[in-house]
């Protein structure tokens, strides 16, 4: 460890000092990123895993003391390496001005011995976010799965099958593109939680609505629509506030493996649940897991980390010193014109469009595929169904870590933005092409799988690009770009079940989707950008 410019020389056999701050408590105010200052005093010490260059440019006094007694520095890596110091006889006192922290700066902190091993909160944070995502699928998962019996006991059509599939989009569409500006103004904290509740109350309500009418089911899934609509700008509001640049990918390949893992679980369970207690009791049972989330939520989770009473200062310094500056201050939101003359904010419009289209064509009709060209029963629809979404849970995180390494690496952010896009557009619309070929429901899970894989590494391109290019208004312009993506949804949706009735097969939608793959690519690359547009 480099040595550092002692200002009193200090007895070597002298017990610990921990770091002192004039501040107990660190405010928003003073942390715009510009500068840390520090001046230290320490003699000669030997610390194992310690961080950095303590007080190299804090300007200390010279003398003929040396030492290199840092405990923790900002620049700890994702989940925050805050145990495995072997301390010695050291002497350390610090005085810090936290005026700012300038991006790359090394903060000192000493960790007391009784915190070593506690979990750093943004992995709390990133944990509570996956399990929502997880449960605002699996919520809509359970749909797709008894719309079978559900049809089977209503005597529903095919095309009436796709619009009830598409009615929880007709909400969806509305509540998405307010969700983010709810979320900036209010907090993820509130905004989520609430989502939640009204969510699951939505899903509890299912099988009576359905019971009741036709309008009564489609105005419940509406409402259900409604309240999930703001699960994703909520999010790409939330995690930007917790997490550095370097981090953002891989916080959220975790979040949307867990919404993927919904997929599997939901898919899974359902037929099991519903073989033992019914259609209602599968809903309540769904609808129970939200509100038991919801308690652990609202006591755990701050909306922006300035807020955690529980957060260590070296944690709180290494997200504000990793967050995107904004050059003007006080500048208002963009108006709707002004956003949409952007080109680059157009290859993010189109690359959401055509991702939920072939999204949501998957996602409500595997199990009808299945069931309609296989000839398979429910459960086993519902297997070949949720093998898909388990490996694309696992490959979301491959492809969010995979980002934030070549961006450390050197690489530029519009570079790995543009080849995670392609990965996710072009191989999912080859695996699409290939269905027509497959004569087994085997083969056929195999293709879905490569598919719905491969398309999860859009989450490092065109999700986490808002945040590239708008970092203050992330989520007001997410939930934008995921209402006009939401209505190719509903398009796809109820498209895909009039072509099935139409021409009684499922590939001539299927190569449809694939070539909409194949345009989004070429736009994508041509004018994305990983600069900012909006501030």
């Amino acid at each position: 460890m480099a040595s550092i410019r002692s200002c009193v020389s200090v007895n070597p056999a002298a017990a610990v000092t921990p770091v002192k701050y004039k501040s107990a408590r660190v405010g928003a105010a003073g942390l715009d990123p510009k500068g840390l200052r520090i001046s230290c005093s320490s003699s000669s010490s030997s610390l194992a895993a310690g961080g950095g260059d303590g007080c190299r440019d804090a300007g200390c006094a010279s003398s003929s003391g040396r030492g290199s007694g840092v405990v923790g520095s900002v620049g700890d890596g994702w989940w925050g390496r805050r145990g495995g110091q072997r301390e010695r006889a050291v002497a350390a006192m610090c005085s810090a001005g936290m005026e700012g922290v300038r991006h790359g700066a090394a903060a000192v902190a000493s960790v007391p011995a009784a915190s070593a091993s506690a979990l750093p909160e943004r992995a709390k944070v990133v944990a509570l976010v996956a399990a929502v995502m997880l449960l605002c699928n699996a919520d809509r998962v359970v749909m797709s799965v008894a719309v079978v019996p559900f049809a089977a006991q209503y005597g529903w059509s095919s095309s009436f099958l796709g619009i009830v599939q598409s009615s929880f989009l007709w909400g969806y569409v509305f509540s998405s593109m307010v969700g983010g500006a709810l979320a900036d103004r209010y907090g993820g904290k509130k905004v989520m939680a609430g989502a939640a509740a009204l969510w699951s109350l939505a899903t509890f309500l299912t099988p009576w609505a359905a019971s009741q009418s036709t309008i009564m089911l489609l105005a419940i899934r509406a409402l259900f629509g409604l309240a999930e609509g703001v699960a994703f700008p909520t999010m790409s509001t939330f995690l930007p506030k917790w997490f550095p640049t370097h981090e953002r990918a891989t916080a959220v390949g975790i979040s949307m493996g867990g919404f993927h893992l919904g997929n599997v679980i939901s898919f899974l369970a359902t037929p099991i649940i519903m073989s033992h207690i019914g259609l209602a009791g599968t809903f309540a049972f769904f609808a129970s897991l939200g509100y038991l989330w919801l308690s652990v939520w609202l006591f755990n989770v701050e909306s922006d980390p300035l807020d955690s009473r529980t957060i260590s200062k070296s944690e709180l310094q290494l997200i504000l010193a990793g967050r995107s500056a904004s050059k003007i201050q006080g500048s208002k939101f963009p108006s709707l014109r002004e956003i949409l003359s952007k080109i680059e904010m157009w290859a993010i419009i189109v690359a959401n469009v055509v991702n939920n289209w072939g999204y949501f064509v998957l996602l409500s009709w595997m199990p009808v595929y299945f069931k309609t060209v296989y000839n398979v029963n429910l459960k086993q629809a519902a297997w070949f169904s949720a093998i898909p979404w388990a490996v694309m849970a696992l490959s979301g995180y491959v492809a969010g870590a995979s980002a934030d390494f070549l961006i450390k690496s050197g690489f530029s952010v519009a570079l790995v933005r543009k080849i995670m896009q392609s990965i996710g557009f072009i191989g999912p619309g080859v695996s699409l092409l290939c269905l027509r070929f497959a004569q087994t429901p085997s083969v056929a899970a195999v293709l879905m799988t490569i598919a719905l894989s491969l398309s999860s590494f859009s989450q490092a391109g065109y999700f986490c690009n808002v945040q590239d290019i708008a970092p203050k208004y992330a989520g007001s312009l997410h939930g934008l770009t995921n209402g006009i993506g939401t209505v190719a949804a509903i398009v796809s949706t109820i498209g895909t079940g009039y072509f099935v009735q139409w021409l009684g097969s499922f590939q001539a939608f299927l190569t449809l989707t694939a070539v909409l793959y194949f345009s989004a690519t070429v736009f994508y690359n041509t004018y994305a950008t990983g600069d900012l547009i909006f501030d």
